[in-house]
C-alpha cells in the first residue's frame, strides 16, 4: 500500500572508511581528529595521496568468490552484511523477495577495464587473455548484483549513478521503495572503489584539483585559504531501512528517523555547481520536513576543497541559514577524502552518533578560513558540545549539477 507519509527510520549501519571499519571506530577518530590519508602507489602515477580502507575481505566472502568479483562489490557486501547484522534480524527468518538494495555509485567498471587492459598489454594485446570475468564485473548494477548473490536476496537490486551526490540518493531511494510498498526492508547507501583507477587521478591532476601535502594527514583541507584540491578516498556505508511501525513491533534500536529530502540539478555546467540551485536543494528538504532552517543544528557540508566548489556551496549555505542560525557546520571530508559515491552515506553516519553524545564533530586542517568560505558556527578542528542535537541535515553534490540534500531527526514515539 502506497503511503508518502510513512515514517522510515535506520536501524542498521554498516560501514568502512578510510579511518575505522565501525561506526564506533569511524566516530571516535572523527572526535579525536584522526585522519585517514596516506600514501598510495597506483599505475603511471606513482605515489598520491587516498583514503584507503583496511577491511576483512574474507569475513563474508570466500577468496573464490573475490576473485569473481570486484573491490566495489567487496565493500558493498562488508557493508550490507555488517548492517544486517546491526539491525538484529535473523535473515534466514525474513521472506527475502521483500528485500531491495539500492547502492549509489560515482562510476562503475573503470578499475576491472583498466586492469584488463594492462594485462593484455604485457601479452602484447593479445585478447585471449582478457578475462571472461569482466562482463559481469563492469555493469552497473555490479556492487548491489553482489551483495543480492552473497545473501541471497531476491527483491529488486540496482545502483543509482549520481556522481558524489549518488549516497544519499541511494539512501532516498530505499525510502521510497518502503513507502511505495514493494519492500519491506532497504539496504540502502553507497560504495566506491574509485582509488583503484589510475584514471580518477590522473583526471583531477590535469584539471589542476588533486591534492598534494607533504603530510597526508593535512592533504584534504575544505574551506581552507591553501586547499589545493581533492584527496581521493574509496569506502562504503549501507544502512538499514524499515517503516517505523515494524522496527517499533519488534523493539529495535533506531538511528534516526529520516524526515526531510531533495534532489535537483543546476543545468550549468559540468563541473561548476551552481549555488542558487544547490540552496533551492536544501530548501527543498527542509519544506518536505516541515522544517525552518533554524531547526537544524548540524549542517554536514558537502565541501571537496577544490577551489570553486567550497566558495559555491558556502554562498549556498549562507543564502539559506545566513548569519545568526543556530546550526553548527562541519566537514567529514577533512578526515577521510572524497569517497565519490560512498561520501553522502559515510558522513551522514559520521553524524548519527550526535544524537546520543550531543557533540559535533569538527572540521579539520582548517588553520586559515577562506573569506569566501567562512560560515557562521562552523566547527574547527576540535568537537563542539551542544546542549542537544535533534536534526541533521546532510548535503552532497555531483558533477553535472546534481545536488541531493538528507535531513535526519533524533527519532521520538
Amino acid at each position: 500500500m502506497i503511503d508518502p507519509n510513512q515514517r522510515i527510520v535506520i536501524t542498521g549501519i554498516g560501514l568502512t572508511s578510510p579511518n575505522g571499519n565501525t561506526l564506533q571506530e569511524f566516530r571516535q577518530n572523527l572526535l579525536r581528529g584522526v585522519s585517514g590519508v596516506q600514501h598510495f602507489e597506483t599505475r603511471y602515477m606513482g605515489t598520491v595521496l587516498a583514503g584507503v580502507c583496511d577491511f576483512d575481505e574474507l569475513k563474508y566472502q570466500k577468496k573464490k568468490e573475490r576473485r569473481r568479483g570486484t573491490r566495489a562489490g567487496s565493500v558493498a557486501i562488508y557493508c550490507a552484511r555488517e548492517a544486517f547484522a546491526d539491525c538484529g534480524i535473523n535473515l534466514a527468518t525474513i521472506d527475502r523477495a521483500k528485500v531491495g538494495v539500492y547502492l549509489g555509485v560515482t562510476e562503475h567498471g573503470n578499475v576491472e577495464t583498466e586492469n584488463e587492459v594492462y594485462n593484455v598489454s604485457q601479452y602484447g594485446y593479445d585478447v585471449k587473455f582478457w578475462s571472461h570475468h569482466h562482463n559481469p564485473r563492469t555493469v552497473s548494477n555490479n556492487p548491489a548484483g553482489e551483495v543480492t548473490v552473497n545473501m541471497k536476496i531476491t527483491g529488486p537490486h540496482y545502483t543509482i549513478g549520481a556522481a558524489c551526490a549518488a549516497g544519499n540518493l541511494g539512501i532516498i531511494q530505499g525510502l521510497q521503495m518502503l513507502r511505495l510498498g514493494e519492500v519491506d526492508l532497504a539496504l540502502a547507501g553507497g560504495v566506491s572503489e574509485s582509488i583503484h583507477t589510475f584514471g580518477i587521478f590522473a583526471s583531477f591532476k590535469s584539471e589542476g584539483a588533486l591534492a598534494s601535502h607533504e603530510d597526508p594527514a593535512k592533504a584534504s583541507r575544505p574551506f581552507d585559504k591553501n586547499r589545493n584540491g581533492i584527496v581521493c578516498s574509496e569506502g562504503g556505508c549501507v544502512y538499514t531501512l524499515e517503516r517505523f511501525a515494524d522496527a517499533k513491533k519488534r523493539g529495535a534500536k533506531i538511528y534516526g528517523e529520516i524526515v526531510g529530502y531533495s534532489a535537483n540539478s543546476d543545468a550549468l555546467d559540468f563541473i561548476l555547481p551552481d549555488p542558487s540551485r544547490q540552496a533551492q536543494c536544501m530548501n527543498l528538504a527542509l519544506a518536505r520536513a516541515g522544517l525552518k532552517p533554524g531547526d537544524i543544528d548540524i549542517l554536514s557540508t558537502h565541501a571537496t576543497a577544490t577551489q570553486m566548489g567550497d566558495v559555491q556551496e558556502s554562498k549556498a549555505v549562507r543564502e539559506v541559514f545566513g548569519n545568526d542560525s543556530k546550526v553548527r557546520v562541519n566537514n567529514t571530508k577533512s578526515f577521510i577524502g572524497h569517497t565519490m559515491g560512498a561520501a553522502g552515506a559515510l558522513e551522514l553516519a559520521g553524524n548519527l552518533p550526535a544524537f546520543d553524545d550531543n557533540t559535533v564533530h569538527p572540521t579539520i586542517n582548517l588553520d586559515d578560513v577562506d573569506p569566501e568560505c567562512a560560515l557562521h558556527n562552523l566547527v574547527v578542528n576540535a568537537p563542539e558540545k551542544l546542549p542537544a542535537v535533534d536534526y541533521i541535515m546532510n548535503n552532497s553534490f555531483g558533477m553535472f549539477g546534481i545536488n541531493s540534500v538528507l535531513i535526519v531527526r533524533r527519532c521520538t514515539g
